[in-house]
């Protein structure tokens, strides 16, 4: 507890800075339902009443619960601290998670069963099976945080942040030019340069309201700068009305048929999860706030679980960004209003109006200003002489974006990587196998390439030695550089990086043990000689 902390009063519920932090992370969550609807609708062809009617108002709760438990522990680390400046943890939709559970799970099913209901199922159950993950490992994460160099685990969100945040706004923000780069200088002189807009309107929302002004005023004119219409605003009235969530047991057993295929993925996918809260976790800490992980984990798991099996087929998880939402202000209020802006929007068939009434280009600057706080949080609050360390645990996101990028392009043309050929991709300078190897498990390499890097500037080898075995077993089962769990015929899924990693753990001990004799030869040495001198 800080020295003279006054814990006799209780907190703050809502300061000004909320407004900001909630328009921010509010567009932020909003964004991912938009995105999330529009898979659901466009990608997966779900009913209208699935979507509307029942997986919609189960993510609501889910998220209401969790918004609200983490505005909760805000509020009670700020009156054990008696601090006014606590930022709750934001949490949501797991973003990576929205589009694997989409394109890896339920289409593949939906589309061999010709039934979007049975994708649904199977989403369910994949929930099902990470949020138990996310539970058991609460209780091993704190030990794995505490043994794990900050620049590792900073240096991995980072790629993270760079490669699946920042990129694709970045790209929408010059694609629409006119609207996404003036809603981005918008944000950063507000956000970064300190401008107050009048009477305090938060920049989020100016940017937003620009963003839409713009975009409907060229509709009107005939032309298409926000990609919005008359058409699809009317259509989207239809999608009003009240929906409660309904207890989805039956759909849950009945995805449990799919069961050898969900588990392939569940299972490191649920590693990923638990990574992916240390870090953030490790990030608010590091922005001041201490929070315990074994909590943070657990409450995931419970709250995913919960929205299971209401119905909902995309996990929750506690977002990188605590320190972005900190920076503008916010403090508890944000997280709880969240949760019932969602419940507002998922309830009543809202947000299919916002997905025809507000252009993303407009909310993606937003997107943009996250990632480039958490990319640049990694090497502020690390020491310098770790750099290259980060740079190092990025690498691995970059070769999974660009894998992502590159099986999008093909999958469009109807061909695939291994159609076309590695050698002609390689001789056009694209080594495609290597991007899957090292993008495989992005997030569990670049953690251990980050650590091995540290240790071995601090010149700790046999902590080195030990994450480089971890790397070696880890890849041995296709946790890392693989795309699959498995051992496959004995050897392992990728069986030569697995042996690299254990040559690597081997040179590093002995490297360890070499520094170890080094003094002691030293004195063998010297000793001697100071006795056969004379004395004076």
């Amino acid at each position: 507890m800080a020295t003279g902390a006054d814990t006799t009063t209780s907190p703050k519920l809502w300061t000004p800075g909320d407004w900001n932090a909630l328009f921010g992370f509010g567009t932020n969550i909003l964004v991912n339902l938009l995105v999330l609807t529009g898979l659901l609708q466009f990608v997966l062809k779900m009913p209208s009443d699935i979507v509307f009617g029942r997986i919609l108002p189960a993510l609501g709760l889910m998220m209401a619960l969790s918004t609200g438990y983490y505005a909760w522990l805000a509020y009670r680390l700020a009156k054990a601290t008696g601090r006014s400046d606590v930022c709750a943890l934001p949490s949501g939709i797991s973003v990576p998670h929205m589009f694997v559970v989409t394109f890896v799970i339920m289409l593949p099913i939906a589309s061999a069963t010709g039934d979007p209901i049975k994708g649904w199922e199977a989403g369910l159950v994949w929930v099902f099976f990470q949020s138990f993950i996310l539970m058991i490992g609460g209780f091993i994460a704190p030990y794995i945080r505490h043994i794990t160099p900050r620049a590792a685990l900073l240096g991995t969100l980072a790629g993270v942040s760079i490669a699946f945040i920042s990129m694709r706004p970045a790209l929408e923000i010059f694609l629409t030019p006119a609207i996404g780069l003036t809603c981005l200088a918008i944000i950063l002189v507000s956000w970064f340069g300190g401008i107050r807009y009048p009477k305090g309107i938060p920049a989020g929302l100016v940017a937003i309201a620009f963003g839409m002004v713009v975009a409907w005023g060229s509709t009107l004119f005939g032309l298409d700068v926000g990609g919005l219409s008359l058409a699809r605003l009317g259509a989207a009235f239809s999608n009003f009305g009240f929906s409660l969530p309904l207890p989805a047991l039956d759909h849950v057993f009945s995805g449990f048929s799919f069961l050898g295929v969900i588990l392939v993925t569940a299972i490191p996918f649920g590693i990923y999860d638990l990574v992916e809260a240390m870090d953030n976790v490790e990030s608010a800490e590091a922005a001041g706030d201490h929070y315990p992980t074994t909590r943070v984990l657990t409450a995931d798991g419970v709250v995913s679980l919960i929205g299971c099996l209401m119905g909902n087929p995309f996990i929750n998880a506690v977002y990188i960004g605590h320190p972005g939402w900190k920076a503008m202000g916010g403090r508890i209020g944000y997280s709880a209003a969240t949760g019932l802006m969602v419940i507002v929007l998922c309830w009543f068939g809202i947000v299919a109006l916002l997905l025809a009434l507000v252009p993303i280009v407009a909310i993606s600057p937003i997107l943009l200003y996250i990632g480039m706080l958490i990319g640049a949080q990694a090497f502020q609050t690390t020491p310098t002489n770790h750099a290259p360390a980060i740079v190092l645990a990025i690498t691995p996101h970059l070769a999974a974006w660009a894998k992502v990028l590159i099986d999008g392009a093909l999958g469009a043309a109807g061909t695939t990587a291994a159609a076309v050929g590695f050698d002609k991709m390689a001789n056009l300078g694209v080594l495609y196998h290597g991007l899957e190897l090292m993008g495989g498990g992005a997030i569990l390499s670049g953690l251990m390439l980050g650590a091995i890097a540290v240790f071995v500037i601090e010149k700790e080898f046999a902590k080195a030695a030990a994450f480089a075995a971890a790397g070696a077993v880890l890849t041995y089962f296709g946790l890392m550089h693989g795309e699959a769990i498995g051992i496959g015929k004995g050897l392992g899924v990728t069986p030569s990086i697995s042996l690299a990693y254990a040559m690597v753990a081997g040179f590093l001990y002995y490297c360890a043990r070499s520094l170890a004799l080094e003094p002691a030869v030293k004195t063998m040495t010297t000793e001697p000689r100071a006795k056969l001198e004379p004395a004076e």
